[in-house]
């Protein structure tokens, strides 16, 4: 059977009134057809699951990106309004899931607000607002336009020579889209910033001396991920130490070239 990959879901209103756990289905796309896994919708809420039966259920975990930032009281500082919306139920499930995650080596792939989740659960801190900096660009999602419009490759990304990411791609700069507010302002100790974009914002990251698959990226890699040779070299390596841990084997680690 193939690996399960549990999706970490997002809250939402249907009808404006109507509570439900939904992911996008390019995610489950991605990781079905690409990474050749099962893909799996898990509640991002402590009350309805918890990180030992998540980790027991799944082999490995993509986590979404979503409109709801982090919230800043979990890197030590105060809410304002420029942070935006929460997610405090998401917040209370996946920043220890990846902890131990990382602990065990179990495969986690951050996208978007994901990347941010593995950051601050690291012990990053995050800027609110990035396009606010002086010297930064407007990351944000395009306001109009159709879905190619607003996923349509916008900026590049450098990697670090020789580093984990330029081994992966076999390159070292690739062009990726961006649909984020936020950005990591000061990096934890064992996150290794591999991949910055033009202006400098952190773009690609992993976890130093994890034992397992912690690749994150800040661009949304789940659109066309098919065809895109980028989106396929990250799902293809996340699938791969998907199996590696299934088989009982320590998850995959990509070495620097």
């Amino acid at each position: 059977m193939r690996p399960v990959i549990g999706i970490i879901s997002n809250h939402y209103l249907v009808h404006e009134q109507y509570p439900v756990h939904a992911s996008g289905t390019m995610n489950g796309d991605a990781i079905a057809q690409v990474a050749d896994c099962i893909p799996l919708i898990v509640p991002a809420d402590p009350a309805q699951i918890s990180v030992q039966e998540l980790m027991a259920t799944c082999d490995g975990f993509l986590l979404t990106g979503g409109r709801p930032n982090v919230h800043p009281e979990e890197y030590g500082e105060v809410e304002t309004e420029a942070h935006g919306s929460f997610d405090r139920q998401r917040d209370s499930l996946v920043l220890p899931l990846v902890r131990a995650c990382v602990d065990l080596g179990q495969p986690v792939f951050g996208v978007c607000r994901g990347f941010q989740e593995v950051a601050v659960a690291m012990g990053s801190t995050l800027h609110p607002e990035i396009r606010d900096l002086p010297g930064r660009s407007n990351h944000r999602m395009p306001p109009d336009g159709t879905l190619e419009e607003k996923f349509a490759l916008r900026h590049a990304i450098e990697f670090t020579k020789g580093g984990v990411f330029h081994s992966l791609m076999n390159a070292p700069t690739v062009m990726t889209n961006t649909l984020h507010g936020q950005g990591i302002k000061t990096a934890g100790a064992r996150i290794v910033v591999d991949g910055c974009a033009p202006d400098g914002t952190p773009e690609a990251i992993y976890v130093k001396d994890a034992p397992g698959f912690t690749l994150s990226v800040q661009w949304h890699p789940e659109w066309n991920a098919e065809q895109d040779p980028v989106s396929r070299a990250l799902f293809t390596a996340f699938g791969d130490a998907a199996r590696a841990w299934a088989s009982g084997q320590a998850g995959r680690v990509l070495k620097s070239a």
